[in-house]
């Protein structure tokens, strides 16, 4: 009796002021114990299942690698969707994801676009860290999306966020590496990121050794390169990648400008049907001042309506026409850039070269209207933005010769700049005009391959302008170097790099800086 009336307190216990029957309790405590079975049965099969996690790079995701690579977002879609439903556990199809987003993001910057597809990234990580950490395509995809959310993340003005994801891209690829060193798939994205951490500027280095990042140019490059003229299964796959990254470093990081275009060559790159080389040609002819090479890939290109529309195609036209002092042509591109792109890159600079283009036309009213908007609009991450913006705030207008002849530069038309500024040394009084003219003979002549020349009207330049907050000085520095290090004279090089970076506050500092650092390294 005493036993049963201890029974009846532990059920009241257990179930509230109900007295409940030694058959109700046993039943209760048998479902309780069977929703624990289920329960760890359930993490069981999600065991599973996360076990059966692949990387099938089947022939699916490769057509949707391919065409996302062209810049065709809505067919390779369409195509990642369908590689889903063939296999809801491949993780491939997940990685291409964050493609679409980066190639969306990053290339249009349009706030609309980012509030809804920014998010998608961390679903595509928290998707890939369920895959298998014994493969090394898991760390490889991990990185892969990380620094396509840092790429974008940079575009629209989180620097710090950015940081922090480069830091995670580099440690799983450096990872990856030590790991699995046979996977040369790591070489592409490792060596660009040891590439660029290794030319950091000096003023930058603090954040870098802060997140822990140690990088070498000189090694970076070699695996780039290596993985650029590969022939394994993994450099053909990646090569749409491969060969968009690799002339870009060429020409930025290692200044060896003519053998990034021969790369683009060599490699018959179809400049057509794929958006993306199309793209990477011909922005580089622009900054190689080959603007009418510029021209003809841009009005070649395919037309469909299935590609990514970029408005970058009507800026860079646009100063393509502007380089030939074509002004009709170049308004209502530039125009039409600067109304319909959504984002904030190369808008001042676009909007002062719209005023370029109507103060040359004799239309004051237009040049004047364009130069207002520069101080409303756009941002000032880029290089050319800030001079767009500092040579707006002096609040006067070029000389028409020397701003023709700075034109006929930029597009590669040196004997007709010549012409123009030959001897006409003593017209200009003003004395920025003065230090431009010294320095434009300067770019001119290093362009005809006359470097004893150029050095020379380089040093007149940092003479005159090593105090003045213009960029022309620094620029002819850096100039100054890249031609001695091109003739063998490294120790020389090194003295005008080190120029360079020794002077402050112009406009440029940043890519200047880069670039002159990457020099020196080259030269030690």
């Amino acid at each position: 009796m005493k036993q049963r009336s201890a029974y009846i307190v532990l059920t009241r216990i257990h179930f509230g002021d109900t007295v409940l029957g030694p058959v109700l309790f046993r039943r209760l405590f048998f479902e309780r114990a069977l929703l624990w079975v289920v329960f760890f049965m359930g993490l069981f099969f999600a065991n599973s299942i996360c076990a059966q996690k692949v990387y099938d790079f089947n022939a699916t995701c490769v057509q949707a690698y391919t065409e996302v690579n062209k810049l065709k977002i809505a067919p390779a879609t369409a195509l990642i969707a369908k590689a889903k439903q063939q296999n809801p556990q491949n993780l491939i199809p997940v990685l291409l994801d964050a493609y679409t987003d980066f190639y969306v993001l990053f290339l249009l910057e349009n706030p609309a676009d980012y509030k809804f597809r920014f998010k998608n990234f961390e679903r595509t990580i928290e998707a890939l860290e369920e895959g298998p950490k014994n493969n090394p395509l898991y760390n490889y995809c991990l990185s892969n999306v990380y620094i396509h959310r840092a790429m974008v993340s940079l575009k629209f003005g989180h620097f710090w966020d950015a940081g922090w994801d480069i830091r995670r891209s580099f440690m799983l690829a450096d990872e990856n590496h030590k790991k699995f060193p046979a996977f040369t798939g790591d070489d592409l994205l490792y060596g660009a990121l040891q590439g660029i951490v290794g030319t950091v500027p000096k003023g930058y280095q603090w954040l870098t050794n802060l997140l822990g990042m140690r990088g070498s140019q000189k090694e970076g490059m070699k695996m780039v390169a290596n993985f650029a003229n590969g022939t394994d299964v993994w450099a053909k796959l990646f090569s749409p990648e491969s060969h968009f990254i690799y002339p870009y470093l060429l020409f930025h990081l290692q200044n060896e400008k003519d053998a990034a275009l021969a790369f683009i060559k060599d490699k018959k790159l179809d400049l057509v049907n794929n958006h993306l080389h199309a793209w990477t040609a011909a922005n580089l002819a622009l900054n190689h001042k080959a603007s009418s090479e510029t021209k003809n890939i841009i009005e070649n290109r395919n037309k469909s309506a299935d590609y990514l529309s970029l408005p970058f195609w009507d800026f860079e036209l646009g100063c393509a026409k502007l380089y030939q002092l074509d002004l009709d042509g170049a308004t209502p591109l530039l125009t039409k850039y600067t109304e319909q792109f959504k984002g904030n890159f190369y808008i001042k600079d676009a909007l002062q070269k719209l005023s370029w283009a109507n103060f040359l036309k004799g239309d004051m009213r237009a040049a004047e209207a364009a130069r207002k908007q520069i101080f409303l609009r756009g941002g000032t991450d880029t290089d050319a933005d800030k001079q767009a913006l500092k040579e707006a705030k002096l609040g006067v207008w070029p000389n028409p010769l020397l701003l023709k002849a700075r034109l006929l530069t930029d597009g590669g038309y040196t004997k007709e700049a010549l012409a123009l500024l030959q001897g006409k040394q003593q017209q200009f009084t003003n004395p920025l005009d003065k230090l431009e003219y010294v320095y434009r003979i300067g770019r001119i002549y290093e362009d005809l391959g006359k470097d004893l020349e150029a050095v020379a009207y380089f040093k007149q330049t940092i003479q005159l302008g090593a105090n003045q907050t213009a960029y022309f000085a620094a620029r002819a520095a850096l100039q100054a170097g890249q031609i001695l290090e091109k003739r063998g004279q490294k120790k020389e090089a090194i003295s005008f790099y080190e120029q360079c970076l020794a002077m402050e506050e112009h406009s440029y500092k940043n890519s200047l800086d880069q670039r002159a650092k990457a020099g020196i390294a080259r030269c030690k």
